[in-house]
């Protein structure tokens, strides 16, 4: 008979592709998941692993072994929502990601709901960036995950999930008091083609959308700083570093000696929640939209 948790330790190798990707999703020990595998390699009395330079890779005889994981453990979660929707009760565990300044703006209103409603279900959160945390629900490592696109640039969503909209997050440009233009009622993006830019990290999907959305205006941009905290990037508008944009969501308490100057473009993010469509009857899930859709609201 072939061990549940060992299938999901070779599962998370063939997904992770390292014993310490692995360990970390499976939040144990890389010794921990060695052992596993030496387990249900005697288990199939078969080589599962092979050494690749410094790491491992599955063989053969793991891969195919991995892709019945992967369906067996599909199956294992389809019968545990059955189950749960069967008895109608939000308990177990509940994994939750969210980016930044959504984890900031809406985590402690929407979770300390669920922990009032429902003290059985036990609730994890993480701050994760949009891709990372489509990612980790795709994977299995997550449950739900907010993420975001914005108004001109929509977020790729891998089949088999299911999202839920929270709100649409209007966004301004934050500027330094003395700025030329702190004095507009609103102002257009092709006044800031002289300007520094204080953006996202290289690579981050915000940093993305404003360099898209800068260029399709015709402006290079200028980036100055990049910084992942809506507040730092906002310390580095109170110091005349720059300008940048700010989105409402999680954003208050807004430093001294900036000012929030509304766009004439009416810039807005899209926020909503996703999860796997196999996970969709389970009560937990539908607890925690309603949750985080009750904290969006008190936000809009």
């Amino acid at each position: 008979m072939l061990n549940l948790e060992r299938l999901r330790t070779l599962d998370a190798l063939a997904r992770h592709g390292s014993v310490s990707g692995a360990a970390e999703a499976l939040h144990v020990t890389t010794s921990a998941v060695s052992q596993q595998m030496g387990k249900l390699e005697r288990e199939v009395d078969q080589q599962l692993l092979a050494k690749n330079g410094r790491g491992i890779r599955l063989t053969d005889a793991g891969r195919l072994l991995a892709e019945h994981a992967a369906r067996i453990l599909s199956q294992v979660e389809l019968a545990q929502s059955d189950l749960e929707a069967h008895r109608g009760q939000v308990v177990g565990e509940l994994r939750l990601s969210a980016f930044p300044t959504a984890a900031r703006g809406l985590f402690p209103t929407a979770l300390a709901a669920l922990r009032a409603r429902h003290p059985a279900l036990r609730v994890r959160s993480s701050e994760l960036e949009p891709e990372k945390g489509i990612a980790g629900v795709v994977r299995g490592d997550l449950d739900l995950a907010v993420v975001l696109d914005w108004y001109n640039k929509p977020m790729p969503l891998p089949d088999g999930l299911v999202k839920a909209p929270l709100l649409d997050d209007p966004a301004d440009v934050a500027l330094p008091a003395g700025h030329r233009l702190a004095g507009r009622a609103e102002v257009d993006l092709g006044e800031f083609a002289e300007d520094e830019w204080i953006t996202w990290g290289e690579g981050e999907f915000c940093h993305e959308w404003l360099m898209f959305t800068l260029r399709s205006r015709g402006i290079e941009p200028i980036v100055g700083h990049r910084a992942a905290e809506t507040h730092t990037q906002l310390n580095l508008v109170a110091a005349g570093l720059g300008v940048c944009i700010a989105p409402l969501l999680g954003r208050h308490p807004v430093p001294e000696g900036v000012l929030m100057v509304p766009l004439k473009q009416r810039v807005r993010r899209h926020v909503y929640v996703v999860w796997r469509a196999d996970a969709d009857r389970r009560p937990s899930i539908r607890a925690a939209v309603q949750a985080l859709r009750g904290a969006a609201e008190a936000i809009a």
